[in-house]
């Protein structure tokens, strides 16, 4: 009997509740699946850190957008797939999002790389349920959105790194550029390098911080 540990984060309660009948209706007969469940980041936090010391899980799925930690540490999904794998290597991570926007896509997937990336207006109970089994056995497995945008080319490399959503996360709460390296280890002519480069890459041709901010919602980094 194969006993698989699943971490599920998604701060709909209803949609985690769908993705576990799926699981438990679909799994093989032998295979036991006990399942965690966390609807923001501070639970899910928790809950990683303590799975990593004894019992780590095997698959993860995260939401991307949810409620940030108390702390600002954890800001999205991406955050805790990064948590997971540093504390977890052998966990298979699985991205779940509404998102379907080319250049989101390609940034979780050269920053995580993860073994599922499942686009929600693409699933379907059978699409989870086979999903959730070529992950266990042959990953990775890509929904059709995910695929098709694979395919196309992009022609410049955009990338928001860890530090730069930090960045994008901290100023839309309100904190201001001087300020922002009290929670980042950069110095403030980095941070600010850093804003010149991110309005560059979404076209703010008006230099606002708000412009950026709007900008970055739309692509879905915010």
């Amino acid at each position: 009997m194969k006993h698989i540990n699943i971490l599920m984060v998604d701060d709909h309660p209803i949609i985690i509740e769908g993705y576990q009948n799926v699981l438990m209706a679909t799994k093989q007969e032998d295979q036991t699946l006990h399942i965690d469940t966390a609807n923001n980041c501070d639970e899910a936090v928790s809950m990683i850190n303590r799975a990593s010391k004894k019992y780590p899980y095997h698959v993860c799925f995260f939401d991307i957008s949810l409620p940030p930690s108390q702390d600002g540490k954890y800001a999205s999904g991406e955050d805790l797939a990064l948590l997971a794998k540093k504390l977890m290597p052998r966990a298979k991570i699985v991205i779940l999002t509404m998102f379907n926007e080319t250049f989101r896509i390609h940034n979780i997937i050269k920053e995580i790389d993860p073994q599922g990336f499942l686009i929600k207006s693409d699933l379907t109970s059978m699409e989870l349920a086979d999903g959730f089994q070529q992950i266990l056995k042959s990953p990775p497995y890509y929904s059709s959105t995910v695929n098709n945008y694979l395919k196309q080319t992009i022609s410049s490399d955009i990338y928001v790194d860890d530090i730069n959503r930090k960045i994008l996360h901290l100023l839309s709460q309100g904190i201001k550029t001087r300020s922002l390296n009290e929670y980042i280890d950069i110095s403030t002519s980095a941070i600010e390098k850093r804003k010149k480069h991110l309005k560059v890459l979404f076209s703010v041709e008006d230099g606002k911080d708000e412009t950026l901010l709007k900008a970055a919602k739309d692509k879905g980094y915010l």
